[in-house]
């Protein structure tokens, strides 16, 4: 937990990221570009204002920038703060700034850019994914170069929170047509957007560090399809193929023209049950869908085995992690009886909305023919990206639905009253609150722990897995994270060997 943080900054942000297919690569000595492939394709270009992790994984670090810097091993480093201080109390947080910062239109980054972007983030019309957060800060201009932060809560996350893309620092005269036309501070800006098929981000001249960046441009494309995303990377189209479908490992491991990195994370991948809807919001219900599933042949299926379960919203290695897979442990025997008294005439119709990764699409069919040994019958309904995001996670129109729910700190998601998965717990909300006015670390884990078995216990979701994301790349390229904390693809600490 932190206590103080007076971190200074030593050095600038590392080498660009880019990197030339392995034809071009044959052809050319530069390796001033790079292609990078991702499955799902953002809808916006605006981390603040949608809850898809796939617009982070192009802006963040790369067009925009945060007070804090969040490492591959999970450790934060100065950003546009360069150093930072903490109250004996743990409520007030005092940035000093880096000078000499301006946004790609020439305005300059300071303590009323930080005021506004908090301030929008927490305010009345926000749809940040993390307006909880930012609510519960007030945002104090000391001088140009210095901000104080005031939190209601106790949050030792609280630095780590702020080099999330949720707290990206925004211009305050561009700040409402970032979706599309993004301006920020980072060393790069967009340089096109064929929609449906690629972003490409040119390198930005008028960095404050633009020295050391080698790559001069990087071309994310979009491939949802797993037998196209092997394709292309062994065409030589895709340099970097970072979460590729893990069904590749086998025929890139043994490779020397490739190198491969299994990465730990902090994701859940969970079964998500529309509380709100009937008959889901009996418990006896979601037990039984919970009871039916066996875990260890879904991560099988949807993950080739790369997993690990678990039977809550919480993964090992996490402070506070308890083991909680044998609340709801596979028993599909269990699951009939649990129907049954729930009064459930089987065979019971479900729809299960499946967006296009792989891990959805592969699981969703496992998790199907579990459920119908049960007499739980699902329509699986395949949807595109934007259609999720509008229909399920927007709308809140569906009955089941596999998702990889990928942020480190995200309990408070079930305190949301209107959340897509419908949860209401007082009990859990009073839990929550205790854990984020927790001063002792062991008093949070404790707390952790009761907030881990709470949620297992009342079945808010079938539980599934913490998975391991395979990312394959060219074997010359450098800096690939060994880990992944949270989804980014830092375009300035990649570099050609």
């Amino acid at each position: 937990m932190f206590t103080r943080r007076n971190a200074l900054l030593t050095s600038a942000l590392a080498a660009g990221t880019l990197a030339t297919p392995l034809h071009a690569l044959a052809q050319s000595g530069k390796k001033d570009s790079l292609t990078l492939a991702m499955t799902l394709e953002p809808t916006g270009l605006d981390p603040t204002a949608g809850a898809a992790s796939s617009i982070a994984e192009i802006t963040l670090y790369n067009i925009y920038e945060t007070l804090t810097k969040i490492n591959a091993d999970g450790s934060v480093a100065p950003l546009l703060a360069e150093s930072w201080e903490i109250s004996p109390d743990l409520k007030t947080y005092t940035f000093r700034l880096r000078k000499g910062v301006k946004f790609h239109n020439g305005e300059p980054c300071n303590a009323e850019a930080v005021k506004f972007s908090f301030d929008r983030a927490g305010g009345e019309k926000s749809t940040n994914k993390d307006k909880r957060t930012f609510a519960n800060l007030v945002t104090q201009v000391v001088d140009e170069h210095t901000v104080v932060l005031l939190n209601k809560e106790i949050d030792p996350d609280l630095p780590f929170l702020l080099g999330q893309a949720t707290a990206i620092i925004v211009e305050p005269k561009t700040a409402d047509s970032n979706a599309s036309k993004p301006v920020g501070t980072g060393p790069y800006t967009l340089g096109a957007w064929n929609r449906g098929s690629s972003v490409t981000l040119a390198a930005w001249p008028g960095w404050r560090n633009a020295g050391p960046i080698r790559i001069r441009r990087a071309t994310f494309r979009f491939i949802p399809d797993p037998a196209a995303q092997v394709a292309a990377l062994l065409a030589g189209d895709v340099d970097m193929f970072a979460r590729v479908t893990p069904r590749s490992l086998a025929q890139f491991k043994g490779n020397p023209r490739y190198q491969v990195v299994l990465s730990g994370s902090r994701a859940k991948t969970i079964l998500a049950i529309n509380n709100a809807k009937a008959p889901l919001q009996d418990l006896r219900v979601r037990q039984a869908i919970a009871a039916a599933v066996d875990r260890k042949a879904v991560i099988q299926g949807a993950a080739d085995g790369l997993g690990v379960p678990i039977g809550s919203h919480y993964v090992p290695g996490a402070l506070g992690y308890v083991d909680t897979t044998g609340i709801n442990p596979y028993d599909p025997e269990k699951a009939k009886r649990l129907l049954a008294e729930a009064g459930i005439k089987t065979p019971l119709s479900l729809t299960m909305t499946l967006p296009p990764a792989p891990y959805a699409r592969q699981g969703g069919e496992v998790i199907a023919a579990q459920l119908a040994k049960v007499g739980i019958t699902l329509k699986l309904q395949n949807v595109e990206w934007a259609q999720w995001l509008s229909g399920t996670f927007g709308g809140k129109n569906y009955d089941l639905t596999m998702i990889s729910h990928v942020e480190p700190f995200d309990l408070a998601n079930f305190t949301k009253p209107d959340y897509y998965w419908g949860y209401r717990s007082e009990k859990f909300n009073q839990l929550y609150s205790h854990i984020q006015n927790a001063a002792r670390p062991a008093d949070r884990a404790r707390l952790l722990g009761d907030a881990q078995r709470l949620l297992a216990e009342d079945c808010v979701h079938a539980f599934l897995y913490q998975p391991q994301w395979v990312t394959v790349a060219h074997k010359d390229l450098r800096g690939l994270w060994k880990d992944m904390p949270i989804f980014v693809n830092d375009l300035s600490a990649l570099s050609w060997a």
